[in-house]
């Protein structure tokens, strides 16, 4: 299985395909298989790279009680330098997207074009940084299978697949409790990368699901309207994950950011 050592750390990552590289940055508390059916859907277009992030699925455990975005971006970084790779298409879902702006910040040379699925630019307000903390000390007391319980109703859909609430909960019994603890402190102290917004210049794609509740479709088009030139998918039948949900429209709308034309999307 790949692995690179990354800052002091061994990352897993999964490929498919060849061609210009594309990374795929899993969200909260999730692993690089959020990504499977993109992985197989977009092979024949791209290079496609789902890391797991530090402390994350297959990747090193993390002694740090922060992960901070910066440090995460800081890790595809260096993955895409120690794979070689001079810039990619920037993937990035919820923290995965908190992630990618903090890269088109600290290295916009490495970034090709720019998808962000049900993510934000701003920071977490008092009340949101206080259901930070309160989601950790439920974790630690009730344990990751009834912190499995609430973020699947969160998430998904209102009528969710068995196939998508099966693939989420593996995820989520999957990630380590300091993992948890330590992503949850990241995002909490995130910086506000609001203003950052008409400084991209890529080619970029911003998708929400119809039914996000977390990040309903009308903050998922006002970050794309910061973004310059920034085309918008909200994906029907889809909550916070359309990734897993409905994975045939969000290929569609990556390959449309990939080859900047409309395409048919054959099942």
């Amino acid at each position: 299985m790949p692995y690179a050592r990354v800052n002091g750390n061994m990352l897993f990552y999964r490929e498919s395909g060849e061609g210009p590289a594309a990374v795929f940055i899993h969200g909260f508390p999730l692993d690089h298989s959020l990504w499977l059916d993109q992985l197989k859907g977009l092979a024949h277009v791209r290079h496609c790279i789902a890391p797991d992030l530090r402390g994350f699925g297959k990747s090193d455990p993390t002694v740090d009680g922060v992960l901070t975005m910066e440090m995460l971006a800081d890790d595809i970084a260096g993955l895409l330098e120690a794979l070689g790779i001079a810039n990619a298409d920037i993937i990035g879902l919820s923290m995965g997207g908190y992630v990618a702006l903090a890269l088109w910040e600290l290295r916009p040379d490495l970034v090709r074009s720019l998808g962000l699925i049900d993510t934000r630019a701003g920071a977490d307000g008092p009340d949101a940084r206080a259901a930070r903390d309160a989601m950790v000390d439920r974790i630690l007391d009730k344990g990751r299978g009834a912190f499995a319980d609430e973020i699947v109703r969160a998430q998904l859909g209102r009528t969710p697949s068995r196939r998508a609430q099966a693939r989420l909960r593996s995820m989520i019994e999957g990630t380590r409790y300091e993992t948890l603890v330590a992503s949850l402190a990241g995002m909490k102290e995130r910086k506000d990368r609001t203003a950052l917004l008409p400084t991209i210049s890529v080619p970029s794609v911003v998708i929400g699901g119809e039914e996000d509740t977390l990040i309903p479709p009308d903050k998922a088009r006002e970050l794309s309207a910061a973004i310059p030139g920034a085309r918008t998918t909200i994906v029907p039948r889809a909550g916070h994950l359309p990734p897993i949900e409905q994975p045939d429209p969000v290929n569609q709308a990556l390959i449309e950011l990939f080859e900047g034309r409309k395409v048919v999307w054959w099942r």
